[in-house]
């Protein structure tokens, strides 16, 4: 499944960047986030590992992000596992005046297993939840200029 969600921001991108690119900021904008652990590799580098805990809806849900490619300001890549789903994640980042940035997240999950079957009935689900976060984390960033 594939999909790409997009949000304009009315900020620079170098503070979009600032805030995206720190880990302590994840909660701010993520709210069922309970835990981020750095693993393996350098923190925020390619190949670096970190484990997220996430509450959702009172199920706690384990996933470990792996980062591909970061070539910040313009994109940052990386595949977020969990049972029966991996997600490779591409954020592009693009200014579009001074004080204005657009992102745009591209998604491709893969299930297997039980969520393979589970993904029918859910496909919306995900782009909504990407196009949700991306919603808190406008909110959060354009509150902290």
């Amino acid at each position: 499944m594939k999909y790409t969600c997009e949000i304009d921001l009315a900020l620079p991108i170098s503070k979009v960047i600032e805030l995206f690119d720190n880990p302590d900021n994840m909660s701010k904008w993520q709210p069922g986030l309970i835990s981020f652990e750095h693993l393996s590799g350098e923190p925020g580098q390619p190949g670096a590992k970190s484990k997220l805990l996430y509450d959702m809806n009172g199920r706690e849900m384990e996933m470990i992000e792996t980062i591909d490619e970061r070539n910040l300001p313009s994109h940052f890549s990386g595949t977020y596992t969990t049972k029966g789903v991996t997600n490779h994640m591409r954020n592009e980042f693009i200014s579009t005046g001074s004080t204005k940035t657009k992102w745009k997240s591209h998604n491709i999950f893969k299930f297997s297993g039980f969520m393979a079957i589970m993904s029918l009935f859910m496909k919306g689900a995900f782009s909504k939840q990407t196009q949700k976060y991306m919603v808190q984390f406008k909110v959060f960033a354009e509150g902290e200029s």
